[in-house]
């Protein structure tokens, strides 16, 4: 019982840790990255399909994306999807490519972002500590119905505490990441 409350802390803590990560991963930094697209759907057919069931999406060089739609009728429709969306690119479109140059950010955009992040990551400790207030409770239900004894109460509510301060550090960890790659040059 117990330590199947304790697995299943465990798993939901990791996948908070790997929402964060997904969800810094669509952030803008300096550098090109695919997953900035990943979001963007695009009409086809009637329905909007994911734009990199589309067309082909790679990295030009570190500072570029590189779209190349699978029909010549695409192209249109992805522009005005890369348009619409949060990106916060235009794109410039020459034949059947579509590139999207990423510009530097600026010292204020940086700390806007890093701001952002910082954010992200104490979203992300709430979330774990959710986890740890649930898992708490199911021990003290498990007391209550004189199913543990206060000793193993202690010793649960022990474990699952070092279960979330290794998370929280984890989350710190990939913050602390995120932040330096924003700040850099």
């Amino acid at each position: 019982m117990l330590n199947d409350i304790k697995n299943d802390a465990q798993t939901r803590m990791g996948k908070s840790i790997d929402s964060l990560k997904h969800n810094l991963l669509r952030l803008r930094t300096g550098r090109a990255s695919t997953a900035l697209v990943d979001g963007i759907k695009v009409p086809y057919y009637g329905s909007d399909m994911p734009l990199n069931q589309v067309a082909t999406v790679a990295l030009g060089d570190s500072r570029s994306i590189i779209i190349t739609p699978f029909e010549k009728t695409l192209v249109g429709p992805i522009e005005k999807a890369i348009m619409a969306s949060d990106v916060g690119i235009t794109p410039n479109t020459s034949g059947l490519t579509i590139r999207l140059n990423m510009p530097p950010l600026t010292e204020e955009r940086r700390r806007e972002l890093a701001k952002h992040v910082a954010h992200e990551g104490e979203d992300a400790k709430i979330a774990i500590r959710n986890v740890r207030r649930d898992a708490m409770q199911q021990v003290k239900d498990l007391l209550k119905e004189k199913l543990i004894t206060e000793d193993d109460e202690r010793k649960a509510e022990d474990e699952i505490q070092k279960l979330t301060d290794r998370f929280v550090k984890d989350v710190d960890g990939v913050v602390k990441n995120k932040e330096e790659e924003l700040m850099a040059l």
